[in-house]
């Protein structure tokens, strides 16, 4: 006969056991635990590892075929491509067919590409500028292919134009590049990038002038230097909050070093000339009151760690921020 006084003991020490495996758990898992939804959902921007993609000297290399693989390997379901690391394959049927093959074989979405060195698409010369667009209609494709929802574009023009001319030439060049993405079902999406594109006011006014269901902003925490050379910066803050009602379907989520004794969710960018320091949770704080729920896309581009060292730190900090804002 078992005692009715141990039962009571029993079903504390059953709780004791149950509370302490929680509290054991990581910071998203034990809120996902305790019932709560999570806010945003984290992934790997391909640029994080560029050193070792574009097999720069001192970097162990790797094949671009080994993302998605590294992705899940730091726990991460979401990934977004460069088109620096497989240029020469954009119209490759059978090579994005494996690309498409292995990120499904890990269990990892394929998210956007981000694509560089086509062109201007606020060229002032119509040609130029008719030349960008076809340039980038094989990433477009790449990009439906793989399964992703959005090319990453530059709102570049010409710098000795002013900057409301500047405007209007990359707004003409990206709504024609829209009106090819919504035959593919492809957001278009800009990166404040630098120039003008890093001045929230002048890439809200491209939005409103290129004037198409396809256009969007892919905001960038980090890259707010109108003039690096100057050390001139928007705020960003200010800007992210300009960025917000045109955010499509991601977000990157720069970040520098960690653990320099700025803050627990601070990340710094210690460069000469170019010192930045950034709060990610105000900066998550805006994105999540302005209603987005998507994903955050890890761009790690410190010094004080390695690069996958670095990006297992920015997933601890979005993790954790991840946990304390659900």
């Amino acid at each position: 006969m078992i005692s009715t006084s141990l039962v009571p003991r029993r079903s504390f020490l059953k709780s004791a056991v149950a509370l302490g495996a929680i509290a054991a758990l990581p910071p998203v898992a034990r809120a996902a635990a305790a019932g709560k939804k999570m806010p945003f959902k984290i992934s790997l921007a391909q640029w994080s590892l560029n050193k070792r993609f574009l097999k720069r000297p001192g970097a162990e290399p790797l094949d671009n075929l080994e993302f998605a693989k590294i992705a899940r390997s730091v726990g991460i379901d979401g990934i977004e491509y460069v088109n620096q690391m497989f240029k020469d394959k954009a119209a490759d049927q059978a090579y994005l067919g494996e690309m498409k093959k292995r990120a499904a074989g890990e269990g990892v979405k394929s998210l956007l590409i981000m694509c560089d060195g086509e062109g201007n698409l606020g060229a002032p010369q119509e040609p130029a500028r008719a030349k960008t667009v076809e340039n980038h209609l094989k990433w477009l494709d790449a990009a439906a292919l793989l399964g992703c929802h959005s090319i990453r574009v530059n709102a570049a023009s010409d710098a000795k134009l002013s900057a409301d001319e500047q405007a209007k030439l990359a707004a003409d060049g990206l709504h024609r590049l829209c009106v090819e993405g919504d035959k593919r079902g492809q957001w278009v999406v800009v990166e404040n990038h630098g120039g003008l594109s890093s001045n929230g006011k002048w890439l809200t006014q491209v939005m409103k002038l290129a004037d198409h269901k396809r256009v969007g902003i892919l905001p960038d925490f980090g890259n707010f230097y109108t003039d690096r050379a100057k050390s001139e910066m928007y705020n960003p803050y200010q800007g992210l909050r300009e960025f917000m009602p045109w955010v499509k379907e991601g977000m990157s989520a720069k970040s520098y070093d960690w653990d320099t004794g700025a803050g627990k969710f601070y990340t710094e960018d210690r460069r000469e000339k170019i010192e930045m320091t950034l709060d990610f949770e105000r900066l998550l704080r805006i994105v999540l009151g302005a209603g987005y729920s998507g994903y955050v896309g890890i761009e790690y581009e410190g010094s004080k760690h390695s690069e996958i060292d670095g990006i297992k730190r920015t997933k601890q900090a979005l993790d954790e921020l991840c946990a304390l804002l659900a």
